[in-house]
Order: C-alpha cells, then structure tokens, then sequence
C-alpha cells in the first residue's frame, strides 16, 4: 500500500531545481475567433525537475537512494520550493497574522492552514498540508496565541486545533504565519543515468510532482 514518507528530498539538489505551478485549462475557439475557457482542475499542481539540482556524483548518489527508498512513484515525501515557501512575502519573517486561515463561530476548534494568492480579481486559496514541524505561529483578532497552551497543530495534515478554554469566539479572524513544504512523489519509475555524459555536463532528468497527501 502506498504511503506518504514524512522526510524531505535532498535540499541541496531541490534548491537547484527547476519548475512551478501548472494549470489545466481547455480553450475552445468558435468561428469568430471567440474563446470559451474552462478550468478542468480546480487546483494548480506543481511539477519540479531535480536534475537541475544535481551537480555531482555524490548528490545523484543520494537522489537514487532516496528514489529506491521511495519505491520510485510509489510513495510520497516533502519537497522544498524554493521559490514559494513560507506564508510572508519573500525575504519577510513569518508573522501570524501572514494568512487568514478562518472565523471563529464559538464552538470550531480546528482550522486548516492556507495560502491566499492574489486580492483582486480571483483570489487563489491553497491548503497546506505539509507545514514546517515548530514554524507555525497562530493569532485570533490578530493577537498572537501560545502553541501548547492555546493551539496545537499537526505538521502532518496542517491542521491547527484549538485547545479547550481557547475555542475562538465567534466572528473573530484567526490568522497564520508558517513555512511548509510541498507535498510530492517522483513522477516515473525509471531513473535512467548515464555516468559518461554526466561528466561531461549532461544532467539527468529527474521528474517531481505535486500530490495530494
């Protein structure tokens, strides 16, 4: 049975990688030259190729120990994006009040961390489910709140519980700050390396993609 393998891909090679997020859209052109634009996924997926990030024998040596202990597609583990990883903009320090992740009602204890991309027109929100174990800070009505002792959080799942005595009141904004890694699993079973042409600067293809864990 596949599983997902809470460890994460050599950092070194990742951040040397090349890739984003990736959308499914079907266009149709009518006579007129008119189009209808449909989105066939509701979320973006982001694909990565490693191989960027290989610059010598000993990081391919890692990445295919980590490929056989993953069983190639067969199981999924974290990945760091260096380009989207923390809930601050880029350079910022997380703060908790980076990201609404809900209201309070009165009664909800549990709150899934998210991302909201954009403000305007279409306001993307994306769940976050692999946060950085120790990362996330939480405020409700923008008053921070001690982890332990108000919230607990699973790194795991992303989900941020309230403890009792500490339940937000209703209609206040709870709020998070964190740094997360991207859930993924490497998108072939065959990792065809030729050392030959790697010493003379060919650099192996690698491919990652995004899951839902």
């Amino acid at each position: 049975m596949a599983a997902f393998h809470e460890v994460l891909f050599p950092i070194d090679v990742a951040l040397g990688a090349a890739g984003g997020p990736e959308r499914v859209t079907e266009i149709v052109t009518s006579v007129s030259g008119r189009e209808e634009r449909n989105a066939r996924r509701a979320d973006s997926r982001r694909r990565f190729d490693a191989g960027y990030g290989v610059k010598s024998l000993a990081a391919l040596s890692d990445v295919v120990a980590f490929f056989e202990e993953r069983r190639g597609r067969l199981h999924g583990f974290r990945w760091l994006d260096r380009l989207d990883h923390s809930s601050a903009a880029p350079g910022a320090p997380v703060a908790p009040q980076d990201q609404a992740i809900g209201t309070g009602t009165g009664t909800r204890a549990a709150f899934p961390l998210a991302k909201t991309y954009g403000a305007l027109h279409a306001p993307y929100v994306r769940a976050i489910a692999k946060p950085v174990a120790g990362s996330v800070r939480v405020a409700v009505a923008g008053v921070e709140k001690t982890v332990g002792t108000a919230f607990a959080v699973d790194p795991t799942t992303g989900i941020v519980t309230f403890l009792p005595g500490h339940i937000p009141a209703s209609g206040t904004v709870v709020t998070a700050g964190f740094l997360f890694d991207v859930p993924v699993r490497f998108d072939t079973d065959f990792l065809e390396v030729n050392l030959t042409a790697f010493a003379a600067g060919d650099i192996p293809r690698i491919p990652i993609v995004e899951i839902r864990p």
